[in-house]
Parts: structure tokens; C-alpha cells; sequence
């Protein structure tokens, strides 16, 4: 059995913070209900690719699985009511709405801790709803940039560059599963739920590492290096007679055993680079003499050498390469749920596996009738809702 089975989360997000956060919660046994708005998660239209049987994007395919889905409008009272009586059943519901919408509809922080003061409040923002930038809109990219990520990411001497994927958005959907299991712990002791105030341009500044504490110690302000690393030499790309690898000598031992398998050992013992801040401090200089070495060798080859020796190195691969490799085929780090391929759950557990396969994302308000009926509402009321507006299912 998963190790959140009975565990009842109410999801009002959409594009990918949220539900990043949700699926890994659903993946490892929660009862999920995704809540869309009448025009639906925003992620069903930001295609192509879009999966044949549902219509969906691949960018909501791959957010949320293993959730039911159902669609209310929360701008009306009547769909205000129906989440409300969801909410009286849910150890959790987490949204990502701007900063004052859930207070305009009656169902801020204070209100809903009075009315269900079990519940664990998660909410997910670009900057929160004061200071000088709260309540405004925050985009992974843009809080890239705001955040500083940008201004160390690129070749080194070029231009700020965007990191390839929504790394802050990623971060702060894992940060708030985090924070949603600490205090459900939490209340196991107190018996109270809290408010989780989440923001992306948080948990961007949370991982502007190492350069933030390079900054805050040395002062000087950090710039882009490429592929190298600012503390460690030799940590980056080199291009061999096949493919490029990286190579990751953090430490005096992995760089003369580098040394010893490239067949220069006369550079591990070479005054200029014999301890690591030396190396840093001449990592061109060291590069363009391991380059030459290194461009002999099949990079395939190369990185199974230095990986026998006891050097982190490995072939820079493409993402096909990635999805097709053995070993990821061998941690299950890609699922099929009924003829769609998807991204594994990276949480292994020795007594309660997670089950990423289970069930594929909901098509819009494909559940819709069976959850207002599992919260005690007749036939007859469910067909109101819809007839008013109030709610929306998939057709039967």
C-alpha cells in the first residue's frame, strides 16, 4: 500500500508548480481531486504534441497523473459551495490562484482554518501577497531572471541565458509537497492544520547555489561559466572523438586518477595544479591541456575509464538516449498507463512503492458526477449544477 493511502488532497492548481507537487503526492497514494475552472487547466492547449485519446497536451499529460478530475466555477456561489463541502473531507487543498482571490470568494487562510481547522493550506504565488513585489504575476522564466538564476547560467562572457527547463517552478511544486508533509506531521501533534505560503521567487533564491554563498563570502559578483563549475577544476565538458562528456574531478585523488587514465600524469603532479583552488584559479589554462588528450579518445569509452577509476564522468546524451538507456529503463523512470509513456516518480520506498502507472490524467471533468455524488449530492441536484453552470463533466 502507498505511503499516503487516505490521504484526501484537494488540487486548485494549473500549469506546472502545483500540479508537479500534486502528482508526486498522487503518485505515492493520496486521493487527489483536481479542480479546473470552466475553460480547464490552461496546460491541455500548450501543444503540440497532444495525446490522441484525450486531446491533451503533452505538457498536462505529464503533470496529472493518478488524479480524478472535476471542473467547478468557483466565480459562482454554487461552485463555492460544492468545494467547500469537498474541503470538509480534505486533509489538504493547495492552489496557485494570484495573490487575493481565494480572500475575495470567502476562502482565505483565516476563514477556511475556522471553518475546517484540520486543514492543511497550501498555496503556491510568484511572490507572495505583500512586500515590495507581492501580488504580482510570477512566470518560471521571468522569476528566473528576477530571482538572479540567469545571471550565472551561460557561456561564460555571454549573454544571461533562461535555464533549459522550468527549474524554479519544478523547485517550488517539490518544495510544497515538502512543506504539505510537514505539517500534516505537525498535526498529528497539534491536531491543527496551517498555512503554507509558497512562492516561486522563494525557492528561487533558495537554490542560487553556490553562488549566492560564493557572493555573500568572497564578494565578488558571480558571472557565467559555461559548463565549469566556480569552486571546482576540472568540472566540465570536454569534446572527445565521438561525443562530448563531463567530467567531474572535485577532489585531489579523482584529478591524478584523471590524469593517470588520460596518460599525463606529469600534470597531477605539476606545482600550477597540484590542490583545488590552484586548479580553479587556472581552469582555462588546465582545460586546454586536457582537451587535446581527451579529443583521442571515443567518449563513450573515456567515461567508462574514469568511471573505473574512481572519476564522476559521463557522455552528454540527448533526451531520446536518456528514455531509451538501460539503466533508465531499469529504475522504471519511464511509465506506460494504457498506451502513454510518461516520467517515473523518483521516491523509492522499500515497504510502500509509489504507483506512478495507475491511472491516466483525467480528461475534463471526466469525474465530476461521481465525486459530487460521493459528497452527497443527488442525481437531481448534480444535473442542477451543470444545467446552471456551476460545474461541468465529460460527456457520458
Amino acid at each position: 500500500m502507498p505511503a499516503l493511502t487516505g490521504l484526501r488532497v484537494i488540487d486548485l492548481t494549473r500549469i506546472l508548480a502545483g500540479p508537479f507537487c500534486t502528482q508526486w503526492l498522487a503518485d505515492h497514494g493520496a486521493e487527489v481531486i483536481k479542480v479546473e475552472p470552466p475553460q480547464g487547466d490552461d496546460t491541455r492547449h500548450w501543444g503540440p504534441p497532444f495525446d490522441p485519446a484525450s486531446g491533451a497536451a503533452s505538457y498536462f499529460m505529464g503533470v496529472n497523473r493518478n488524479k480524478r478530475g472535476i471542473a467547478l466555477d468557483l466565480r459562482r456561489e454554487e461552485g463555492r459551495a460544492v468545494l467547500r463541502r469537498l474541503l470538509a473531507r480534505a486533509d489538504v487543498v493547495i492552489d496557485n490562484f494570484k495573490a487575493g482571490s481565494m480572500e475575495a470568494w470567502g476562502l482565505g487562510p483565516d476563514a477556511l482554518q475556522e471553518e475546517f481547522p484540520r486543514l492543511v493550506q497550501c498555496r503556491v504565488t510568484g511572490f507572495g501577497a505583500d512586500g515590495p513585489l507581492g501580488g504580482l504575476p510570477g512566470y518560471d522564466a521571468v522569476v528566473q531572471a528576477q530571482a538572479g538564476l540567469m545571471s550565472v547560467n551561460g557561456p561564460e562572457s555571454g549573454e544571461p541565458t533562461r535555464l533549459g527547463i522550468p527549474l524554479v517552478d519544478i523547485s517550488v511544486g517539490m518544495s510544497s509537497a515538502i512543506g504539505i508533509l510537514m505539517a500534516l506531521r505537525e498535526r498529528d501533534v497539534s491536531g491543527r492544520g496551517q498555512f503554507l505560503d509558497m512562492t516561486l521567487y522563494d525557492a528561487a533564491v533558495s537554490i542560487l547555489f553556490p553562488y549566492g554563498a560564493n557572493y555573500m563570502m568572497g564578494g565578488a559578483v558571480p558571472r557565467p561559466v559555461g559548463n565549469a563549475h566556480p569552486n571546482i577544476s576540472p568540472y566540465e565538458t570536454f569534446p572527445t572523438r565521438t561525443v562530448d562528456i563531463f567530467v567531474a574531478a572535485a577532489n585531489d585523488g579523482q584529478y591524478r586518477r584523471l590524469c593517470d587514465v588520460l596518460g599525463c600524469p606529469e600534470l597531477a603532479t605539476d606545482p600550477r595544479f597540484e590542490t583545488g583552488p590552484k586548479r580553479n584559479g587556472l581552469r582555462a589554462e588546465l582545460a586546454a591541456l586536457l582537451r587535446p588528450r581527451m579529443a583521442e579518445w571515443d567518449g563513450e569509452e573515456l567515461a567508462k575509464a574514469l568511471m573505473g577509476a574512481g572519476v564522476p564522468a559521463g557522455p552528454v546524451m540527448d533526451v531520446p538516449g536518456v528514455l531509451d538507456h538501460p539503466h533508465t529503463k531499469h529504475r522504471d523512470m519511464v511509465v506506460e498507463i494504457d498506451g502513454f509513456r510518461t516520467l517515473g516518480n523518483p521516491i523509492r520506498m522499500s515497504r510502500t512503492p509509489a504507483e506512478p502507472g495507475a491511472r491516466r490524467p483525467p480528461v475534463f471533468g471526466q469525474d465530476t458526477r461521481a465525486v459530487l455524488a460521493e459528497s452527497g449530492y443527488s442525481g437531481e441536484e448534480i444535473e442542477a449544477l451543470l444545467t446552471a453552470g456551476a460545474a461541468f463533466a465529460a460527456p457520458v
